[in-house]
């Protein structure tokens, strides 16, 4: 009788537990594959190494010790060895879940650190919970390749949660573009028109540079870019290029740049380097039904007209011309406020002629 009431006393000392029972355990011991739990019960508990984290990488005997206190779910009362099966992910994951839950019901900002760069998006872990952000929310940009991102930090908003289905979606293109709003403001709030700053080249197109003006994009219009013309933005710009802007213009939330310092401006004193009667030699830069566009110098161009090219009858220009020519011509015309200068070849051919006839009477004389 003494026997079977002690044995009874000690089943009444153990904790009754069931299936889906979070219960408070001490650890035992640690292997590299499964860490044992005293749980108060008749037998030990047991969490697998993938009970505990979805990361493979971990080492269990560096992160759990002997005699550390564990908040554990119950999974299964034996698992064949007489032990009960034990998680503390998936427990941890219920308490991340309704974080979760809150963050996405009141769009609270999260951090996370980008665990893996997988097609189509991002993934990120949440205390154990996997968070997939997709590539057309990734960034505020279009951004084909992703893998700068893997191993940085990243916040987002929680754009879907639906635990049933395990789906948690992420969004940062959201909070960058508030961020960038922000900071818009700020800037929009104390900068002109005229003011010169630094910044870094975001983006090329066909038609200018976006530079980030610390936080917030401008563009440097193709118009811009150069005193002289250019065809391609990318011929002068690189995406991260370091650059030194004037803030042009103004308009509401749209801000547009320059690099064209007027101290650089080589119309300043064009009046006086291309004076009306001088001789000057150029490129042939480009040409028209009309005329030929010859390059004095970079950001200096001179209109060759086709009635100014020869003395002889000519229908348009590429009949005697092609890019890339050199010609000698005559300056008829400045207008430096409109940027604006007339070359005539038929001007010189007439000098020529004077000074050949001038040449002959001498000799016959």
């Amino acid at each position: 009788m003494s026997e079977l009431s002690f044995e009874q006393m000690l089943e009444d000392s153990f904790t009754n537990i069931k299936m889906g029972d979070v219960v408070e355990g001490t650890v035992i011991s640690v292997t590299a594959d499964e860490i044992a739990v005293n749980i108060n019960y008749k037998s030990d508990g047991i969490i697998a190494k993938n009970e505990y984290t979805n990361d493979s990488s971990v080492d269990l005997p560096s992160v759990v010790k002997p005699g550390d206190v564990l908040n554990v779910k119950v999974l299964k009362m034996n698992d064949g060895d007489g032990q009960v099966v034990l998680s503390y992910k998936r427990l941890l994951a219920e308490k991340v879940s309704e974080v979760l839950k809150e963050a996405f019901e009141n769009k609270t900002v999260l951090k996370a650190t980008v665990s893996e760069v997988v097609k189509g998006g991002l993934k990120v872990v949440v205390d154990e919970v996997p968070v997939f952000i997709p590539a057309s929310l990734a960034t505020d940009t279009f951004t084909k390749d992703l893998s700068s991102l893997a191993n940085t930090e990243v916040e987002f908003i929680m754009s879907e949660f639906d635990p049933k289905k395990r789906r948690y979606i992420g969004d940062c293109k959201t909070v960058l573009r508030e961020k960038k709003s922000v900071l818009k403001k700020e800037l929009l709030e104390k900068l002109q028109e005229g003011d010169i700053i630094d910044g870094v080249v975001k983006n090329v197109t066909s038609f200018g540079a976006f530079v980030d003006i610390g936080g917030v994009d401008g563009l440097l219009h193709i118009s811009e870019m150069s005193w002289g013309r250019i065809d391609n933005p990318s011929s002068l710009f690189r995406k991260g290029d370091e650059v030194k802007v004037i803030v042009k213009e103004i308009n509401e939330d749209k801000i547009g740049l320059s690099v064209k310092f007027e101290e650089n401006n080589p119309w300043h004193d064009a009046a006086e380097r291309y004076a009306v009667g001088s001789v000057v030699k150029g490129k042939v830069a480009r040409m028209t039904e009309f005329g030929a566009f010859v390059q004095l110098e970079e950001g200096v161009d001179a209109l060759l007209h086709v009635s100014q090219i020869s003395k002889a009858h000519i229908e348009k220009p590429s009949d005697v011309l092609k890019i890339g020519d050199e010609v000698e011509a005559a300056i008829v015309d400045v207008n430096p406020d409109e940027k604006r200068i007339s070359l005539s070849i038929k001007e010189l051919l007439a000098d020529e002629e004077v000074a050949e006839e001038t040449t002959e009477e001498t000799a016959e004389e």
